[in-house]
């Protein structure tokens, strides 16, 4: 294994979350992201909410953002969205794995934001061409502490909701969910060799808008506590 002295520059740190209990850090690997997850999502972003299969988009690791944090207004964007997700934190290796197995691999779970350059994201779908602009640019995977298994259960119903400004924005439950925790990491599987260190943005509920300098965001899962982010001017 190579010695930090033996590249021709610095590697970077390791992405880390913070474990809700714990003085050790979670390393981050991966970021899957699960497209259209809640059918009145769907239906808002003008899609037929059926059951077809899941489809999935990345971020960037360094992309992660602690909860608390203040981001700038991104770049070559004017209608920048919060979406309000459970993220899935992976402690165990899955490829091919079954859908009763699945949840052995999960080692803990978490408030996120993924945020999202929405005028792009349009600009793309209509073009056909690739989300990442939209989807996978600096500061655009909020997370809040990781709650252990151990601590929290799996989840598979509460409430989530995210409020603006502190007028309620999202509201759903994770119930609600078209393919839910184990589904998708079962799915997800057949196309990657998932690892720890990986984590599953699953989705969002319906109600997401933009925001602007200024606004401050406060986002809930039932079971897990708040998530919260401020958002300062353009860079």
């Amino acid at each position: 294994m190579p010695e930090k002295g033996d590249f021709v520059f610095a590697p970077p740190d390791r992405p880390s979350v913070a474990i809700r209990g714990e003085s050790a850090r979670y390393p981050v690997r991966r970021i899957f992201c699960v497209g259209r997850n809640y059918a009145a999502h769907a239906r808002e972003m003008g899609k037929d909410p059926d059951r077809e299969p899941p489809f999935y988009f990345t971020k960037q690791a360094d992309g992660i953002v602690a909860s608390g944090a203040t981001v700038p207004y991104p770049p070559m964007t004017g209608n920048y969205h919060y979406e309000m997700e459970l993220v899935v934190a992976l402690g165990g290796a899955a490829f091919r794995i079954a859908e009763e197995a699945a949840l052995q691999c999960v080692y803990g779970y978490a408030c996120g934001l993924d945020m999202t350059r929405r005028d792009l994201q349009q600009q793309a779908k209509e073009a056909g061409r690739p989300w990442d602009t939209s989807k996978a640019f600096d500061q655009s995977a909020i997370i809040g502490d990781i709650t252990r298994v151990a601590d929290c259960g799996h989840l598979s119903e509460g409430a989530i909701t995210l409020e603006v400004n502190g007028e309620l924005k999202q509201s759903g439950d994770l119930s609600e969910m078209i393919w839910d925790v184990p589904e998708t990491i079962a799915n997800l599987s057949q196309f990657y060799h998932l690892k720890p260190g990986d984590l599953i943005y699953t989705g969002t509920p319906a109600g997401v808008g933009p925001l602007k300098p200024g606004d401050t965001l406060t986002g809930r899962i039932e079971g897990l506590g708040d998530i919260a982010l401020a958002i300062g001017p353009p860079e």
